[in-house]
């Protein structure tokens, strides 16, 4: 039988506080489909170099689009270009017991979890968490994993905070992007189960996080193997014959919200409901959940810098 969307348990009240801020070091884990175009492997690179976030564990995420046979495949290949990473990285763990292989396909319903290595480490890694300081989940894929983990044990809602990239702001013509649309299943899990959710929206706040190859070959290439990977990475993707190309680095949002969240403000409000046309519903009468509304670029790109110099 279908296991149902799990009820909110946690007060209104134990959600805004949960979603305050935190000013202490983070602990977190990193879902990110890194091989799907360039952007993860700069959150990759932010998450592991930021002197406020504790890195436990990457969770490779499934994706689907020209770059990968299917979400399986995806999967796979996002796994493989973590490791890369962590291969030319001088300062950075192994990917052993480290990396770990995400869902290799979508939610087939509103309450069917796929089983993976990553959500059972999440689901363990957070029953072993103090709740005083909790999990920070940080999603910059398609979140079918993290959906999974809350569908598998719905009681580690109260143990991890869940920072999504994903949809547009609740005042959009529409709720469809790329994360959000592979799985709406796995995106209503985040939405309607009362986890404590960050919502960082792509449009009006994501995008402001572009780059160009004129910059990055000033301030990464040469520099060292990670930064030269870096800058070869988004030069390949199509900006090495469109110099002035400006490319969204989309996942630095997200990151940059646990590390330093005055880089992206952000406000509460109620959860959205997602239809099933991809757009927005609103129930002011839902519990709360925090969205970004704005992204510094500048400030984002200099604390990527200063991380990228931490385990170059």
């Amino acid at each position: 039988m279908p296991v149902p969307t799990p009820t909110p348990s946690l007060t209104d009240s134990a959600l805004v506080d949960r979603l305050e801020p935190s000013t202490d070091t983070v602990r977190m884990v990193l879902d990110t489909d890194a091989y799907n175009e360039i952007d993860d492997q700069f959150a990759v690179v932010y998450a592991l170099g930021a002197p406020s976030l504790e890195v436990e564990a990457l969770y490779a995420a499934p994706f689907d689009n020209d770059r990968s046979s299917g979400p399986a495949d995806g999967m796979r290949k996002s796994a493989a270009e973590l490791e890369r990473l962590l291969e030319r990285a001088s300062n950075a763990p192994s990917a052993d017991g480290f990396v770990f292989e995400g869902s290799e396909s979508y939610l087939s319903g509103p309450g069917d979890p796929v089983e993976s290595p990553a959500a059972r480490d999440l689901v363990d890694r957070a029953r072993e968490h103090d709740a005083s300081l909790p999990l920070y989940v940080v999603a910059i894929g398609c979140p079918v994993t993290v959906a999974s983990a809350l569908l598998l044990e719905p009681s580690i809602r109260e143990e991890i905070v869940v920072v999504w990239l994903g949809g547009h702001p609740h005042g959009w013509h529409t709720a469809a992007e790329f994360n959000l649309s592979q799985d709406l299943h796995a995106a209503r899990v985040l939405l309607d189960s009362g986890v404590p959710l960050v919502q960082i929206p792509c449009k009006n706040v994501a995008e402001h996080v572009k780059t160009t190859v004129p910059e990055l070959s000033a301030r990464l290439e040469g520099h060292s193997p990670l930064g030269t990977y870096l800058y070869e990475t988004v030069a390949d993707y199509g900006g090495a014959d469109r110099p002035w190309w400006g490319k969204e680095v989309w996942d630095l949002a997200a990151v940059a919200w646990a590390a330093d969240p005055s880089l992206v403000p952000s406000h509460l409000t109620a959860s959205p409901v997602l239809t099933d046309d991809q757009t927005w519903s609103r129930d002011p009468t839902r519990h709360p959940i925090r969205v970004a509304r704005d992204a510094d670029r500048d400030g984002i790109f200099r604390a990527f810098h200063d991380a990228l110099a931490e385990i170059a």
